[in-house]
């Protein structure tokens, strides 16, 4: 049994969260809503007459399915292999999602995602160049064949 690469779950996670909320982003074009509005209606600017929070989330989903997929200009750069920019990255798409109400599933699961990649992080793991792929291990030393005496 192989180990558990924590860094590609957490990739696997936020993919569903960046379209979850880009499918969220197009969906409070037509249905306007703040999710915190039963609380303040101090945020609505943010959604009518002009959609600002909209697009922030259409862009964010969208810079989040280019970065985990990832695109070709942005595979093996490093931004693409930096665990640390996604967790810089991901509380402020989380939180701009949560603030229309047809995204807080994709924050949850954005929310998600950054527990994973920091779990992976602690661990010491890398993301790889090529996208989808193992780190390379070290050579072993054969000096010692099967069932060849110790000295």
């Amino acid at each position: 049994m192989g180990r558990l690469i924590k860094n590609h779950l957490a990739r696997l996670i936020v993919l569903a969260a960046g379209a979850y909320q880009v499918a969220a982003a197009i969906e409070a074009y037509f249905w306007p809503k703040i999710f915190w509005d039963f609380l303040t209606k101090s945020l609505e600017p943010a959604v009518r007459p002009i959609p600002v929070l909209q697009t922030i989330n259409l862009i964010f989903g969208l810079i989040l399915l280019a970065w985990e997929w990832p695109l070709g200009f942005i595979a093996g750069s490093g931004i693409h292999r930096s665990i640390e920019a996604r967790l810089a990255f991901l509380p402020l798409s989380a939180l701009a999602a949560i603030l229309i109400y047809q995204g807080t599933n994709a924050a949850i699961y954005e929310i998600i995602g950054m527990i994973v990649y920091f779990w992976a992080y602690s661990e010491g793991e890398m993301v790889c160049e090529k996208p989808w792929t193992l780190p390379k291990r070290a050579p072993r030393n054969n000096n010692n064949a099967k069932g060849a005496a110790r000295v």
